[in-house]
């Protein structure tokens, strides 16, 4: 698959590029895993050589054997003597840069936890000592979230404050997803669309497995995706493993419930039979995989919340390759399939949901967006919008078919809503039918 999106995040790049010819400059890039965070810093950076060193598990040792023929590659001549540690190579790559300007791009920079912890204090130390005068652009690129943070942005930690730029890269848009589909499958259909967001919700390297496997519909995504060899089969648990280490069956087990509906704490407790408060939170707040959702002006904030897994990805993981795998054990890859396609139009259409949800917010035009329920679940509202400028609002309900919709019943629900919140009371709102066809 070819090259798509990312222009002001490219854009970004090569402004940070230029400032470095004046004043060092360390950039700290992050995003989920899959998420095209090297296709990004290739594709910025095609112009010209850069440095890229690739942090890998092995001994301090070897992995300094493969950065220094790197470097040496790099500047087309040998170093004196072998390094045998990361801060004699980054000293002299500093003092380098004194000379002659370069990008140096660091990734997967939070292995080095794994391969020398001192690494992050040696590299304080060196820049803090040679960033005055240097003109090395650094790059350093992170995709487990949680040590990323704890090496840049805890207060104690070596490299707090030494970052002088961070990004967060994020999926493709769904403005994208229209234009890829458009490049590869001319003539697609709003479920061949929804299909791909339902699957993938924009991260960039699923997408591109699956138009590079000739997966532009449902079926042929479902066959690629569940069969043996998949790399859609191990993805869930070579991404999540690490980040929870020893407790990762806990948070397997909670991350399932929550794929499968049990949103509110209870159930999960329910579920998983322990009780959850601390891995939620962690979950939520160290991890970022799930967030704590709340009506619209919800007043009792602890009854009505709801934990949701805000990655398309891993709910599909969840909801069927973690619950079924003893299916894929015996190699009965074909019965799996069966399943997905059997519910599919069941949990694409709370995928749908997300997708007009994720819609209005690209659309810029509101300046608030949420959803709202009643605590004994009677009455929901799948989206409402709010433009506070202009004081138009929007409240929607969302099924695959128009059909099922009764705009009667939506305008009782949001006359509940108007008058359990004591909001919008005299709100003139628009009443909006949404499904496959409005995508």
């Amino acid at each position: 698959m070819k090259f798509f999106d990312r222009e002001s995040d490219i854009e970004l790049l090569r402004e940070i590029r230029g400032r470095s010819l004046m004043n060092a400059q360390f950039t700290v890039l992050t995003g989920r895993r899959r998420i095209g965070k090297t296709a990004l810093v290739r594709k910025a950076y095609e112009d010209e050589p850069f440095l890229y060193l690739f942090v890998e598990r092995k001994s301090e040792k070897e992995l300094c054997e493969v950065f220094q023929e790197e470097i040496e590659r790099f500047f087309g001549e040998p170093l004196l003597g072998r390094a045998e540690k990361f801060s004699q190579l980054f000293e002299i790559l500093m003092k380098k840069s004194r000379q002659r300007a370069f990008t140096l791009v660091i990734d997967e920079f939070q292995e080095f936890l794994k391969v020398n912890k001192s690494v992050f204090s040696s590299i304080q130390k060196y820049w803090d000592l040679n960033k005055d005068g240097a003109k090395i652009n650094l790059v350093v690129m992170g995709s487990v979230n949680t040590l990323m943070r704890r090496i840049f942005f805890s207060y104690h930690a070596s490299l707090y404050g030494r970052a002088t730029s961070s990004m967060t890269l994020r999926p493709f848009r769904v403005s994208v997803l229209k234009e890829i589909l458009e490049e590869y499958s001319p003539g697609y259909s709003n479920e061949d669309l929804l299909a791909l967001w339902t699957f993938t919700g924009g991260v960039a390297k699923y997408v591109e497995l699956l138009i590079d496997g000739g997966a532009y519909n449902r079926d042929a995504m479902i066959d690629l995706m569940v069969r043996d060899g998949s790399p859609f089969v191990t993805e869930g648990r070579l991404m999540l493993a690490e980040e929870f280490a020893r407790e990762y069956s806990n948070y397997f087990s909670i991350l399932s419930a929550i794929a499968r509906g049990r949103t509110c704490r209870n159930e999960i407790e329910q579920a998983v039979g322990k009780n959850v408060g601390g891995y939620l939170s962690r979950l939520e707040d160290d991890y970022g995989i799930i967030a704590k959702k709340l009506p619209l002006f919800a007043k009792d904030k602890a009854k009505a919340s709801r934990y949701m897994l805000d990655d398309n990805f891993l709910i599909f993981w969840f909801r069927f390759i973690f619950k079924y795998g003893y299916l894929m054990e015996i190699g009965e890859f074909e019965k799996l399939r069966e399943i997905v396609r059997r519910d599919y139009e069941a949990f694409s259409g709370f995928a749908l949901e997300r997708y007009f949800r994720q819609l209005f917010i690209e659309s810029k035009n509101w300046t608030r967006i949420g959803s709202w329920w009643d605590r004994k679940g009677e009455n929901e509202i799948d989206l409402i919008a709010e433009n506070e400028l202009d004081g138009t609002c929007a409240v929607c309900e969302v099924k695959r078919e128009k059909s099922r919709i009764d705009l009667d019943v939506l305008k009782r629900k949001f006359a509940v809503f108007t008058k359990s919140s004591g909001k919008w009371k005299r709100a003139k709102p628009q009443f909006l039918a949404l499904s496959l066809e409005d995508m």
